[in-house]
Parts: C-alpha cells; sequence; structure tokens
C-alpha cells in the first residue's frame, strides 16, 4: 500500500531551469520546466521490498545514484508543471508496484466441448458433401 501523494513531498527535490515547450518568449525569460528528483533508497515511506521492486523496475528511468528523475515541461505554469510532475511520480510508483493478480488456469465446460465437437463434424459433413459427383 502507498502512502498519499502528498507524504513525499518533504521527500522530494525541484530543480526549475527554461523550458523549451510552448510559451513564445516567454520560454525564454522563465524557469518553467520543471525536474523531480527522488532518492529511492533514502526514502523513509517505502519498505524494503518496496524499494527493490522500485530498483528493478524503474531501472531505466533512475540516474547512477540511484535517483527517479521526471520532468514535465508541458504547460507555461511553472506551478501546474510541478503539480503534473508531482502526479506523473505518484502514477510511475503506483504503476511500478501494482501486483498483478494471478491467472488462474480453468478448463471449458463438457457441454462446451460437446458443443464445439458436433460444430467440427458438421462443418467438415458440409465439406465432404461438396465432392465431385459420379455419373
Amino acid at each position: 500500500m502507498l502512502p498519499p501523494a502528498d507524504a513525499f513531498l518533504p521527500e522530494l527535490q525541484f530543480q526549475t531551469s527554461r523550458s523549451s515547450g510552448p510559451g513564445g518568449q516567454n520560454v525564454n525569460k522563465v524557469e518553467s520546466r520543471v525536474e523531480l528528483r527522488f532518492h529511492i533508497g533514502n526514502s523513509q515511506l517505502l519498505s524494503d521490498e518496496q524499494k527493490q521492486t522500485l530498483l528493478a523496475k524503474l531501472a531505466s528511468k533512475l540516474t547512477t545514484e540511484g535517483e527517479l528523475l521526471l520532468t514535465a515541461q508541458e504547460d507555461r505554469s511553472q506551478l501546474r508543471n510541478r503539480e503534473t510532475v508531482v502526479q506523473k511520480f505518484y502514477d510511475t510508483l503506483r504503476k511500478a508496484l501494482h501486483k498483478p493478480k494471478a491467472r488462474k488456469a480453468t478448463k471449458p465446460s463438457k457441454g462446451a466441448v460437446r458443443q464445439r465437437l458436433e460444430s467440427k463434424k458438421k462443418h467438415g459433413e458440409k465439406k465432404a458433401s461438396r465432392g465431385k459427383l459420379d455419373f
């Protein structure tokens, strides 16, 4: 079970820079791009098992120091980009820690098997009756 998103805020580091996104001249003078860094190994909110899972599943998104690095620059507003990157962070954690339900193998019912075989037999008889005619 994951703690609420706002519980992670003290453990998150934010850095801003100039964005390459929409905004015209605004892009050249305002730091609206937000970069989020989260050190998985130093987190006090995650269990050791969760940390190992995250390190394994998010290996491509981690820096060499083991930090999760996410960015947002979709909006002109730094505040909205910050909200976006926090939501992206929480969604990434939730997706990585989700355990899929184990699949239970099932068998078709006897009636379904019988019906399938009857259908195959009918189809085969229909095709067999299309043979050449003898005169």
